[in-house]
């Protein structure tokens, strides 16, 4: 079994080319960042979950990398006409994945049962685990004060100066069922090119999953996000830089070096090389940016080629 941890959108396309190249018969399971949850119009929206199943369901809107291909947008013009806050943009299609999911929370449902049924009307073959099912919630403290990740990142552009970053909840959380199961069973797990700070590190909050990874007898990965000082997408640099954090590679190798085997490292990032190693990570350079589809498929190989070649001697464990 291979498990990912994955959030936003970089994961989901890496995914994608993933289970197009798995070995016959390996199961996936991708555990994916809840802390962008939250209650809009009287719904559950989870947003990292949303764009996983979406892309793997190869529903979503290509260009944009979230929502569902050529959906439309009148129930949220209508909303606007009632005069409600319409900053989140919801689309008619994705309306109904929210109107299912919070039906089934309201009927008692976990937010992992939820996520199966969801998955399973989409007939996705990998196991989509939420990282926890308690309420979690990423917030960024700005001048302005604490606002959640959404409003920080969607309804103010990411232009307010990052002041630290809080993830209420954490203390209460715990993984979710089959999430350190997971972990434990796998012989393979990659951390997707996802956020450092609010996607792989929201999720390494949640008590007992650091600590899972650090245990496992599975080989580790994780793919840089940051190619040359700059994330690909969205705002890590922003978010780093609020944390005292250098933008670079590097700076996201020591945040997982306590359970890291290898690290994939885009070329352009050669000078940063031995800094890495130096970290006792054992690193592999390639072009990690995902243009189309045979990147995803090339990147997706090369990690898998280059965690079985990974001695077993070498490995954090």
């Amino acid at each position: 079994m291979i498990t990912a941890l994955a959030g936003g959108v970089g994961a989901a396309r890496f995914l994608q080319g993933l289970v197009q190249v798995l070995p016959e018969g390996e199961k996936l399971t991708v555990v994916v960042n809840t802390g962008d949850d939250m209650e809009l119009h009287g719904l559950h929206i989870s947003p990292d979950l949303d764009i996983v199943m979406y892309t793997l369901a190869d529903l979503v809107d290509k260009a944009k990398g979230w929502g569902i291909q050529g959906d439309s947008f009148n129930a949220l013009e209508m909303l606007r006409r009632y005069g409600l806050e319409t900053w989140f943009n919801l689309g008619d299609k994705d309306l109904a994945t929210h109107i299912w999911r919070s039906s089934l929370l309201n009927s008692g449902f976990t937010l992992s049962q939820a996520t199966t049924r969801l998955c399973r009307a989409l007939d996705l073959k990998p196991a989509l685990l939420p990282m926890t099912d308690e309420r979690f919630e990423t917030k960024i403290a700005t001048e302005l004060g604490l606002m959640h990740f959404q409003e920080y990142l969607v309804k103010r552009g990411a232009k307010d100066r990052v002041l630290g970053v809080v993830f209420e909840g954490a203390d209460r959380a715990s993984p979710a069922p089959g999430v350190l199961e997971a972990l434990q069973a796998s012989r393979l797990i990659i951390v997707c090119p996802s956020n450092p700070v609010v996607s792989i590190g929201t999720i390494l909050s949640v008590p007992g999953i650091r600590e899972a990874l650090k245990q496992t007898e599975a080989r580790i990965a994780a793919v840089s996000p940051i190619i040359a000082g700059a994330p690909v997408k969205g705002p890590a640099d922003k978010l780093m830089e609020g944390l005292g954090l250098e933008v670079s590679a590097y700076s996201v190798a020591a945040l997982y070096r306590d359970f890291l085997d290898l690290y994939i490292m885009d070329e352009r990032d050669r000078a940063q090389l031995e800094r890495v190693q130096a970290l006792k990570v054992q690193v592999a350079l390639t072009d990690t940016l995902m243009r189309g589809r045979e990147d995803k498929l090339r990147l997706a190989r090369f990690i898998l080629g280059c965690l079985e070649n990974l001695s077993a001697n070498s490995a954090h464990s």
